[in-house]
């Protein structure tokens, strides 16, 4: 315990070397935001496609209130009005939708033609956003106010997966440069207008927002990975909102900064199945056997995380009652067999400063089982084409599961079927995919839930994602003088039109 602990100390120095720029990364507002209202927002992850909506940098523009679906989510996951007013499922594959009277942020008028447009490039997007690797849907304008959607299957969760960030709203200037550029083109009550690389971003408010005016004049974010320099700066004033607070930072801020609550949030070890060592079930079935859940929930989370329960952790509250034991697992392979396999490499990413130290753990209980393991430990950015890729043998990640439609089918769909857009792990099992397609074909709730502990049960089977953690999330604001942050467990929202300062 104390070689985490040094390590945690070493990049306390580095608030005072990345943080200045949250106090000019507007050339155009004023510098604090106790001059005029102006938030400043530290988050965890770099623009990794240039501020693009069709992959994680939509849940960022989601987080800052920039763009908008036809649809939102409540707490409980439900769909809720946003730029559609209404629906209505006219068969088992389509649907109408109604729209609101709102404008672009550069002025143009949201219409039936631009949802089409909009959701039309989604679909043509390379790589295909994660939402829609179990759907293809086709949208067609009824009338200037009316779109009519329909998907090739069945499809019971259109309206939820409508309210996913990467199915946002966009106007025509959005695609005129042979990229899509949300800036100046989205919907939300901020605007994104400038963005440097992967250092800063700035926002102002969004005067014509259908919702009524945001109650800041605007945002300046910097984006910076290093954990603890994002506390730091939080703690010193630099910033007003830091995102994802890191454990080892929670109780050195004290009780005002520090807002804790449940998440959907699975960390999980992906095992490649489909190349290298862990292409043998049993050589997989020997890693999961060494993994040690609660050594990592108390050694690295100190008691801030949940031990390892299934893909579907505390945060999905119906799944424990569903659950069902895994079906099809391999005898594991002995401590002689693995140590006759050649090298592993097992990475993971800095953003998320837990990641890492729970990889040094990991990698301890995996040498301990006899295998020879190498650390990638890489920014995000780095790392994810080549995880997606199958170049890594073991990939920790911390993965969302009702991210993509607050449902976990489309999480399942895209990391673990043979089509799946996300699928790490590399795995392609009939039994999985037939699973997984049954419970998205079920319009009832409970008995679409029972399916998926069914499915989850022949994932975990294949031993294609050892489950290691579920988190908790901390979020890091003075609650004595910012007001309206968002704790969302979907982690889609973060600023929004009513976080103000006082």
């Amino acid at each position: 315990m104390s070689t985490i602990r040094s390590r945690r100390s070493l990049p306390v120095i580095a608030a005072a070397l990345l943080l200045p720029l949250a106090a000019c990364s507007s050339q155009d507002g004023p510098a604090a935001s106790d001059e005029g209202g102006r938030l400043r927002v530290v988050m965890a992850f770099p623009p990794a496609q240039a501020m693009s909506p069709y992959g994680d940098d939509a849940v960022t523009l989601s987080r800052l209130a920039v763009v908008e679906g036809l649809t939102t989510l409540d707490g409980n996951g439900a769909p809720q009005p946003a730029l559609a007013t209404s629906w209505k499922r006219e068969s088992a594959t389509a649907w109408t939708f109604e729209l609101r009277e709102a404008v672009f942020q550069d002025g143009t008028k949201v219409d039936a033609e631009a949802v089409v447009r909009s959701l039309t490039a989604a679909g043509k997007a390379s790589p295909l956003p994660r939402v829609l690797s179990d759907v293809k849907l086709t949208a067609t304008a009824q009338d200037a106010d009316t779109v009519r959607i329909v998907t090739e299957e069945a499809d019971p969760l259109l309206p939820q997966r409508l309210a996913n960030p990467s199915l946002t709203i966009l106007s025509a200037g959005a695609y005129e440069g042979g990229t899509v550029d949300p800036a100046g083109h989205a919907t939300g009550p901020f605007t994104l207008t400038g963005v440097k690389g992967a250092v800063a971003a700035t926002l102002e408010r969004n005067a014509d927002y259908w919702g009524g005016a945001a109650k800041s004049p605007g945002v300046d974010v910097t984006f910076v990975a290093d954990g603890t320099a994002r506390a730091n700066a939080l703690r010193t004033g630099e910033v007003d909102v830091a995102e994802y607070v890191p454990i080892a930072q929670a109780s050195l801020l004290g009780d005002s900064f520090v807002h804790e609550f449940p998440s959907a949030r699975t960390n999980g070890l992906s095992l490649n199945t489909g190349r290298g060592v862990f292409a043998d079930p049993a050589m997989r079935a020997a890693a999961r056997e060494a993994i040690d859940s609660e050594a990592l929930a108390d050694g690295v989370y100190e008691g801030r995380a949940d031990t390892s329960q299934g893909l579907l952790g505390p945060g999905v509250p119906w799944a424990a009652k569903a659950r069902t034991a895994p079906t099809g697992r391999a005898e594991a392979a002995d401590e002689e067999q693995v140590a006759k396999t050649g090298e592993i490499v097992l990475a993971t990413y800095t953003n998320r400063p837990e990641l890492p130290e729970a990889a040094s753990i990991v990698q301890q209980q995996l040498t301990e089982r006899g295998f020879t393991v190498k650390q990638v430990v890489r920014d995000y950015a780095q790392l994810e084409a080549d995880a997606l890729a199958g170049k890594y043998d073991a990939f920790i990640q911390a993965r969302n599961t009702l991210l993509d439609t607050a449902d976990p089918v489309s999480y399942l769909a895209s990391d673990f079927t043979c089509d799946g857009s996300f699928n790490i792990s590399q795995l392609c099992d009939p039994r999985v995919d037939a699973a997984v397609a049954k419970a998205a074909s079920i319009a009832d709730t409970d008995r679409r839930h029972t399916a998926e502990m069914a499915a989850e049960a022949a994932i975990l089977g294949a031993d294609a994602l050892v489950p290691l953690v579920h988190e908790r999330f901390v979020q890091g604001y003075d609650d004595e003088r910012v007001q309206g942050v968002a704790l969302d467990p979907m982690e889609r929202t973060l600023i929004t039109a009513d976080t103000r300062i006082g």
